[in-house]
């Protein structure tokens, strides 16, 4: 990120530099020193036997460079500023690097969002090519004292451009598409009418009955009031493209609402990916996981008898992505557990301390199994490899595989790549969201300072600036392209990190 003075503009500052420029005085070509080529590093004088290197305005620029220190007039800030790490003086504001971001838009709602989903689509996997679009869910956090206004929003964003910069830099790419549009970014959204906040949203598809009718697209949702309610949200994306479309007078009803929580709040939501009907974890504040599972008539049906260990709330819930009836759980109690749902006694299989604070967040990776990421209170985060899980005592033993404790505010989120084992997103309450690179083997050198700052690990690929940053979710059809929520609305970027 780049620090400049909330005043200062650009597009209306005289004399503003962009990236790579230096400060020149604009004293026009002397006589006799016009150059065929401005951009040569050199030219020949009149005598042929002499070459002359070519500075910006003529002249070496070491010679040149000496000359402007020494009167004051290249005052350059050497320090890497990262967000979380160094603070602002006053009157300064973060601006991004956009020759860093092959993607950037920011698009705010009514309300702010604590929790969204993205949802996949019928426009192809692997997509590349801009203007992009995006189909999501999310739950809004209304003002106290108007609750009523609090929905689930159905979004499309589309018009998702490449920023002028990175085309200007890709223009010469074999893979440029030169039907590619600069379009403005557009946010349609289709509401649904709640009454309290949603603390976590997580969406569920189920395929199609036939190739001519659509996914079905579901939502959970945690409310403030301790319930969780499940909709349909299939009428609401056909809305979106089809032309004269109306949606159903029920729309909006809940297929079903989940009161076993009773008035205890939750954050902890997660869909079975094994169980295409759809098999739902909801975890609360007084230490209960339930399950509730999609009959084959469509309706949900409850186990009211809990899954019960934790000693105070849980955080986070994960299926996991390759075993029908195992999950882990990460709680306040800052332990994450491992589950066989089948257990009669519902209590859990594995028990590990993974911090001395609050266990925020899980994520278990897609594309390796074995592998579980946690994030703490403290701003610490770690991975662990499940083969060292196998009995409680050699859980007892194990010790992450990574650790790292970068931020130093509390993380918010964390998700592994879908498509890449190494690469993982982190939100903090830092106000930061970064991305990791697993693969980068640790030097002893590198890891004392990465870009001239001390305690900067190599595996850091990325540091994005977002005002309250809550929650991130890669995009799964569009490789490296990211999507965050926090208290300045939505963010979509994609990096030429990833």
């Amino acid at each position: 990120m780049s620090k400049r003075a909330a005043e200062d503009d650009e597009q209306t500052t005289p004399g503003a530099l962009k990236s790579g420029e230096r400060p020149v005085e604009d004293t026009g070509v002397p006589e006799g020193q016009e150059f065929e080529d401005e951009f040569e590093d050199e030219f020949e004088s009149e005598d042929e036997d002499e070459i002359l290197e070519a500075g910006v305005d003529g002249r070496p620029d070491e010679e040149r460079e000496a000359e402007e220190r020494a009167n004051g007039s290249m005052e350059v800030d050497q320090q890497t500023f990262i967000p979380g790490r160094h603070k602002l003086d006053a009157g300064q504001t973060l601006a991004p690097d956009l020759s860093t971001y092959e993607m950037l838009h920011t698009l705010e709602p009514t309300w702010p969002c604590l929790s969204f989903d993205i949802l996949k689509d019928s426009l192809g996997d692997n997509r590349k090519s801009y203007p992009a679009t995006v189909y999501a869910v999310g739950g809004t956090q209304a003002a106290q004292a108007r609750a009523k206004e609090n929905q689930i929003m159905v979004m499309k964003l589309s018009g998702l451009s490449r920023n002028d910069q990175a085309a200007q830099l890709n223009s010469d790419s074999e893979d440029d598409d030169d039907d590619e549009e600069t379009a403005d970014p557009i946010l349609e959204t289709k509401s649904i009418p709640l009454t309290s906040t949603t603390n976590r949203i997580r969406a569920h598809q189920s395929p199609p009955s036939t190739s001519s009718s659509p996914a079905t697209s579901i939502t959970a949702a945690m409310q403030e009031s301790g319930d969780v309610l499940i909709h349909d949200i299939t009428p609401y994306l056909q809305a979106f493209d089809t032309p004269g479309y109306q949606l159903p007078t029920n729309a909006s009803k809940p297929l079903s609402t989940i009161r076993a929580h009773k008035k205890n709040e939750g954050y902890a939501l997660d869909w079975s990916p094994l169980v295409p009907g759809g098999k739902l974890l909801t975890g609360d504040t007084a230490g209960n996981i339930f399950t509730t599972t999609r009959t084959e008539g469509g309706g949900f049906v409850t186990d009211t008898t809990p899954y019960t260990g934790h000693t105070s709330s849980v955080e986070e819930l994960q299926w996991s992505p390759n075993e029908r009836n195992v999950f882990a759980s990460a709680s306040a109690d800052s332990t994450v557990k491992i589950w066989d749902a089948r257990a009669r006694d519902r209590k859990p299989a594995i028990s590990v301390k993974v911090s001395s604070t609050d266990a925020n967040v899980l994520s278990w990776s897609k594309q390796t199994p074995h592998l579980l990421a946690s994030g703490h209170d403290d701003g610490s985060w770690s991975v662990w490899d499940l083969r060292q899980w196998k009995s409680q005592s050699s859980a007892d033993a194990s010790k992450p595989v990574a650790h790292f404790d970068f931020h130093k505010e509390q993380i918010t989120s964390l998700e592994w790549h879908p498509s890449d084992d190494s690469i993982v997103s982190v939100c903090a309450g830092d106000n930061t969201l970064t991305l990791w690179d697993l693969a980068v083997e640790l030097d002893d050198e590198e890891s004392r300072y990465t870009a001239d700052v001390k305690d900067v690990p190599p595996q850091l690929l990325f540091v994005h600036f977002m005002d309250g940053v809550k929650e991130s979710h890669w995009h799964p059809q569009m490789p490296g392209q990211v999507m965050a929520t926090g208290g300045s609305g939505f963010g979509v970027f994609k990096t030429i990190s990833v």
